[in-house]
């Protein structure tokens, strides 16, 4: 008799929250007192007009460009020092156990445990975020072993990936293959996001987009899920090249000219992006990439329960869920994250999975959408088990 496909589900969520916080008041008095300094210093090329006074920031402004009131952060003080404004995270010895993995195990145990699994007993471990601490050894490699995934399983397997913000849809869709074809049964996906890190604190016009968090997924086969676990109806991926979102850093740098000779001061192996035609090209895909989805599936929208996405910009959102559903999206059609947390890249649409996602009812529908750099755009249909 024939073995019929393993079905794949989410089976439970992880998050690691730091616990500092940075609130817009404290930002925009960091940021503009590091304004104030450098104009000062540079008062005499102002005045001889030979360079442009820098603007200060301010709480309105950032709330009504993001909609973000507060972010998480890894280095609070570090990033509020006027005279650094930069995380400060020591360097570790190697044989010590690296930032991204701590903070990346602590949002997979909190899944684990949600799951009532054993990590022994997972297959694998895929790391998905847009940033990695470093090139090799992997960073899921490391958090494979420093949970012991595979253990139980005859033996375990671990890989980075990197789809900016779209990293953990498109890792959901990894994994759930490798559950149908039956590779292993049980996946786990950490999305460790330390935005703060790439981001250009200085810059009036990005300074207040990011935010720290890891979030984790389990996948596994409907078979071994606990109750309460989300079928995955279907995915889907889209990557469209644009460079109106960029971040240049990477290990041939060291192979450019001294920064010296940059007129760009290296500004752009920061996270740089052409916010206007961000949202003018990426609002249209993304709507027309879940309309194709529910097509897919015979779905209609109002099928669709509750949408949680991408938690990169209030705006976006908005309109995202307004041209899918068809009228402005309440709260509970499309919750958000995004005040709190600020942008976390991949994690944000699975914070908003993680915090609202109990209330709905067995066979209610809903759909994971991510989308970033690349561009890059993934989303999951998800169904509450009966």
């Amino acid at each position: 008799m024939p073995h019929s496909t393993p079905r794949p589900v989410i089976s439970a969520t992880g998050l690691f929250t730091p616990p500092d916080s940075i609130s817009n008041e404290e930002l925009v008095a960091s940021f503009n007192a590091w304004v104030t300094a450098d104009n000062a210093a540079h008062a005499d090329a102002i005045a001889a007009r030979t360079r442009q006074p820098l603007a200060p920031s301010s709480v309105e402004f950032i709330e009504k460009a993001s909609g973000i009131k507060a972010r998480h952060v890894l280095s609070k003080d570090a990033i509020l020092d006027p005279e650094r404004m930069c995380p400060a995270f020591p360097r570790r010895p190697d044989d010590a156990l690296s930032v991204l993995a701590e903070i990346g195990v602590a949002a997979a145990r909190d899944a684990l445990a949600r799951a009532g699994r054993d990590a022994g007993d997972v297959g694998a471990v895929l790391c998905a975020a847009s940033n990695m601490q470093r090139a090799y050894p992997a960073m899921a490699v490391e958090i494979q072993d420093a949970l012991g995934i595979g253990e139980k399983a005859g033996g375990g397997f671990g890989f980075d990936m990197n789809v900016a913000c779209s990293s953990a849809t498109f890792a959901i869709q990894v994994a759930a293959d490798f559950i149908r074809a039956g590779t292993v049964r049980s996946v786990l996906i950490v999305n460790p996001e330390i935005c703060s890190g790439h981001l250009n604190w200085r810059d009036r016009d990005s300074h207040f987009i990011f935010g720290d968090v890891v979030t984790a997924i389990l996948v596994e086969a409907a078979d071994i899920a606990p109750a309460g676990h989300w079928e995955i109806v279907g995915t889907r991926l889209i990557t469209q090249y644009s460079n109106n979102i960029r971040n240049n850093f990477g290990f041939l740098n060291r192979a450019e000219p001294p920064q010296e000779d940059r007129d760009d001061g290296a500004t752009d192996r920061l996270f740089v992006q052409e916010g206007r035609k961000v949202f003018k090209e990426v609002i249209p895909m993304v709507a027309q990439m879940i309309a194709d989805e529910l097509d897919v599936h015979g779905l209609a929208a109002t099928d669709i329960r509750r949408m949680w996405l991408h938690q990169a910009n209030a705006g976006m959102n908005r309109l995202i869920a307004q041209r899918v559903l068809g009228h402005e999206a309440s709260d509970d059609e499309s919750p958000t994250v995004l005040d709190r947390y600020a942008n976390t890249s991949s994690a944000g649409s699975i914070i908003a999975f993680h915090e609202h996602n109990a209330d709905l009812a067995p066979g209610d529908t809903g759909i994971i959408c991510s989308f970033g750099a690349g561009y890059s755009a993934g989303c999951v249909t998800l169904r509450k088990s009966v």
